[in-house]
Parts: structure tokens; C-alpha cells; sequence
């Protein structure tokens, strides 16, 4: 058990450590983005139009591979070997590349009334519509470049070869950031930057497909395993659909700018995208390195290791995004206004941004602990269970995000979120235990309750520490923000580490042991 934690810690610092840089140069991305468009009609254009691939992006790519290809990719491997795998991705290729092709041609087409569908409330304004159409039939392609590039990372991580996927994440990035520069501030340069960025995040990893094995010989439609991963695929196909729908009602409320403000739909990019930093580098992380994993333990019938590994997961996540959710609370304002006030980007828009900021932290341990308990559910081949909760947590979110929003605006919508994610959270582990039996809950419990503690007053600790730097650093200039922010975050990791030891957290030690052994 304990070599199974250390090859998914391993995998995990892997995709963490590329993640961290892609994350880097997303920050970069969106600093520059904010200076060039703020919340203004430009990037709301671009928050909708990007936001449309991404849908079926969902839908085939990323969320279909690690719902339904990986699982079956790695009973192939482990039962048939390397011959019927290979033939099986082949397959897999050429109906993508199909299904692909048609879905990029009637979004072109169609990229006048899905925009107007998912925003209406651009009907009210000209300008801001049609450069969100044309920016939408500009942007459509790459939604081949990214099914094709979330293939391949399927393909690799069901090998266990995570490297090459991990680190063509920031190519999109890299791409933007220069487009934005050729271009300034005609926002048709981004739609350019992520078709640039899309067929990169490709090209990094085809040589590493070809070396792993993949010829390409294949020109069959047809494979017994398909049946599966279509069997696999409609459910997560419905679930992705639920998921969207979540985003896309997050987006036509916040396109009511009577109701909610005006540039809602821009601060619900930004303060998503902050909240992500941290999501990302380690849960999203942990769960891409743990799938092959805990899909392993399955087509194995090891019960107990599967059931270990998921603590060690949940506990995993409980050690780093608690603190992160009250880090991310505390600091909500001065982390927007250090990484993207300037230029366009206005103290309006901090204003508005932090407030949805603050009150999607709510919601980042649910978040993550819903990655883990996702992939668990996907490893035992069963993408049914994970639509209905998320169906369930939909209509919460629908409703109180209506609610919520006449009163705290743009906060409303996030805090909705929030609410919705930590319901859906509690569902798929209440139904994971149904299924596989206990999940070690009292050790769960216990690690829960003492990171709470230690998160708790580190809060409140980098809070006052924050207010009391601003006296010290009180000239207001960007250096100063800065210097004021990296302390108080070095101070809240360093008083956190301390709670921790003081209260015999064994997350910690485990870390402590983990990286002692690497050395």
C-alpha cells in the first residue's frame, strides 16, 4: 500500500509540477489579459466564446477520456497486452477524428444561436453579440486540437507516462501571451493564440505516442472494448451535460447586468480562474495520477488497496486545500488587486472579481474531494452514479444561485456554486461507501477536524499579518503589493506547518517521511 501511495505521490508531483507552470503562465496570461480588457465587452466576448468548445471539449475530451477510455485502456493492457491496446487507441483515433470534425463544422455554423443561447443578455447589447459570434466561429476549430491532445493524454497516462501530457498544458498559454502582444487589443488575436496554442499542446506529445508505440495502421471502426466505452460514455456524456449546464446558467445570470452588475461574467472568469490555481496543481493533479491506479485495483480485485488508496486521497486533499480555502477567503481583495489590478482592469473590477472570489473558496475542498471521488466511481466502471448527484446538485444551484444573486450579485452566483459542490461532494461519498464498504471514515474524520483547526487559525492568523504588512508596505506601488502578498502567504504556510505539528497531524508526517525517503 505504502508503494502504491509513493508511485501516485510521485505521478502526482509530475502533473503538479507542470500544472504549477502552466498555472504560472495562466496568471501571466490573465494579468496581461485583465491590463488589456479588464471586465469590459471584449473580454466578456472572449469569456463566452472560449467558454463553447470548452463545452465539448467536456464532453469528448478530457471528461470522456478519464471517464471511459482510461478504465477500459487499462483492463486491456493489464488482460491482453500491448498488442490489443495499441489496436484498440488506433480505434479510438479514427472515430474521434470524425466525431471531431462534424461537431467543429455545425459550431461554425451555428455559432449565432448557441451564443445568443448561452447569453442573452448580449441581445441588449450589438456590439458586444457580434464580436462574441465572431469570435466563437474563430475559436470553434479548436476543438479538434484539444479532443486530439486529451486524447493522447489518455492514451499516455494509461501507461502511466505523464510527463509530455502534463507539460503541453502550457503551450495554450505561451501561445495566448504572445498573440496578445502581436495583437494588443484586438481580442481576434486571442481567438489566433488558442488555435496556435491547441495544435502545440498536440505536436508535444505525438513523438512520445509513436516512441510508446502507436503506428497509425489502423483503419477499422470496429473493436469489442467499444461497445464498452459507448456503454461508459452516454452516462458521462449526460453527466458532462449537467455540468454545462451548471457553467452555462452561471453565465446567462451573470450576462443580466441589470440584475448583477456589469462585467459579472468577466469577474466569474478571473476569480475562477485564481480559484483554480490551487485545484488544480494538486487535486486535479492527484486524481489524473491516482485513475490509472485505482482502475489497476479493479481489474486486479484488490478491494482493500482500493479502498486505502481513497483515504489516502481525501486525506491528501484535506491537508493542502483547506488551507488553501482559508488562505483564498482571508486574502480574497489583495490577491486581486496584486495579481490584476492595473491597466483596464480597475477597482471596480477587483471589487467585483474578490467578491466572487471569496465566495467560491467556500467551496475548494469540495471541489477537489469531487475529482477523487469522480475518478473512483469511473475506475469501477461506473459513470452512472456521478450524473445523478451531480443532476441533484444542479437544481440546488439553479435555485439558490437565483436566490443569491438579486441580494449579493455576482457573489451570489459563486456562493451558489459553493453551496451546490459541497452537496454533491457529500452525496458521491456517502454513495462510494454504500458501494465498496468503509472508507476508514473515523480516520477521515479525525484528519478533517484537526486541519480545520489549523486552517481556522491560520486564517485568521495571515489576515491580521496581511493588515499589518499594508502598515509597513503603505506606498501602494505594485513591488509593494507584491512584497506585502508573497509574506503574508510564506507566513500563513509557515504558522500553518507549525499548527500542524502542534496538533500531531499525521498528514504531515507523512510528508515529512515521504520526502526524507526521497532524499
Amino acid at each position: 500500500m505504502m508503494s502504491t501511495n509513493k508511485s501516485i505521490a510521485k505521478s502526482a508531483g509530475i502533473i503538479g509540477i507542470a500544472t504549477l507552470v502552466s498555472r504560472i503562465l495562466g496568471f501571466i496570461r490573465d494579468i496581461i489579459f485583465a491590463a488589456f480588457f479588464g471586465t469590459g465587452i471584449f473580454a466578456q466576448a472572449f469569456v463566452v466564446a472560449f467558454r463553447i468548445p470548452n463545452l465539448f471539449r467536456d464532453l469528448i475530451g478530457e471528461g470522456a477520456t478519464n471517464a471511459a477510455v482510461v478504465p477500459v485502456l487499462v483492463e486491456e493492457l493489464t488482460h491482453k497486452g500491448k498488442d490489443e491496446f495499441w489496436k484498440l487507441a488506433n480505434i479510438l483515433l479514427n472515430l474521434l477524428l470524425i466525431i471531431l470534425t462534424l461537431l467543429t463544422l455545425a459550431g461554425v455554423i451555428l455559432s449565432k444561436p448557441i451564443v445568443i443561447a448561452i447569453a442573452p443578455g448580449f441581445l441588449q447589447d450589438a456590439e458586444k453579440l457580434n464580436i462574441t459570434i465572431a469570435l466563437t466561429r474563430t475559436i470553434f476549430p479548436y476543438l479538434i486540437f484539444i479532443g486530439l491532445a486529451a486524447y493522447s493524454m489518455g492514451v499516455l497516462n494509461s501507461i502511466k507516462h505523464f510527463t509530455a501530457p502534463a507539460f503541453s498544458m502550457g503551450l495554450l498559454n505561451i501561445s495566448l501571451i504572445l498573440c496578445m502582444f502581436i495583437w494588443r487589443q484586438d481580442v481576434i488575436g486571442l481567438g489566433i493564440g488558442v488555435l496556435l496554442g491547441g495544435f502545440l499542446q498536440i505536436a508535444v506529445q505525438v513523438p512520445v505516442l509513436i516512441r510508446s508505440g502507436i503506428t497509425f495502421n489502423q483503419k477499422s471502426f470496429m473493436h469489442p472494448q467499444i461497445k464498452k466505452i459507448l456503454r461508459l460514455l452516454v452516462p458521462r456524456v449526460f453527466g458532462s451535460g449537467v455540468y454545462q449546464i451548471n457553467v452555462f446558467v452561471s453565465t446567462i445570470l451573470a450576462s443580466i447586468a441589470r440584475i448583477v452588475g456589469e462585467g459579472a461574467v468577466a469577474a466569474l472568469y478571473f476569480s475562477n480562474r485564481i480559484l483554480q490555481f490551487p485545484l488544480a496543481i494538486f487535486a486535479i493533479a492527484l486524481a489524473q495520477a491516482a485513475l490509472p491506479v485505482l482502475s489497476g485495483h479493479i481489474a486486479k480485485k484488490e478491494a482493500e488497496e482500493f479502498r486505502n488508496t481513497i483515504n489516502f486521497l481525501l486525506r491528501s486533499v484535506f491537508f493542502v486545500l483547506l488551507p488553501a480555502s482559508a488562505g483564498l477567503i482571508a486574502l480574497s481583495v489583495p490577491i486581486t488587486s496584486t495579481l490584476l489590478e492595473r491597466g483596464a482592469f480597475g477597482s471596480y473590477s477587483t471589487m467585483i472579481t474578490s467578491n466572487a472570489l471569496f465566495f467560491y473558496a467556500f467551496g475548494l475542498l469540495a471541489y477537489g474531494a469531487i475529482k477523487i471521488l469522480v475518478n473512483s466511481f469511473y475506475a469501477m466502471q461506473d459513470t452512472k452514479t456521478p450524473v445523478k448527484i451531480a443532476a441533484l446538485s444542479l437544481i440546488l444551484n439553479i435555485s439558490l444561485s437565483i436566490l443569491l444573486m438579486y441580494r449579493l450579485k455576482v457573489g451570489g452566483l459563486a456562493l451558489a456554486n459553493s453551496i451546490s459542490g459541497i452537496l454533491n461532494a457529500i452525496l458521491l461519498f456517502s454513495m462510494l461507501r454504500r458501494r465498496i464498504g468503509s472508507l476508514h471514515e473515523k480516520r477521515l474524520l479525525i484528519s478533517l477536524a484537526k486541519i480545520s483547526i489549523a486552517s481556522f487559525l491560520m486564517g485568521i492568523f495571515v489576515f491580521w499579518f496581511n493588515g499589518y504588512l499594508r502598515l509597513i508596505f503603505s506606498s501602494g506601488t505594485i513591488s509593494h503589493s507584491i512584497l506585502n502578498l508573497l509574506f503574508s502567504i510564506c507566513g500563513a504556510i509557515i504558522f500553518y506547518l507549525i499548527t500542524c505539528y502542534a496538533l500531531r497531524i499525521n498528514e504531515l508526517k507523512e510528508l515529512r517521511a515521504w520526502v526524507l525517503k526521497r532524499r
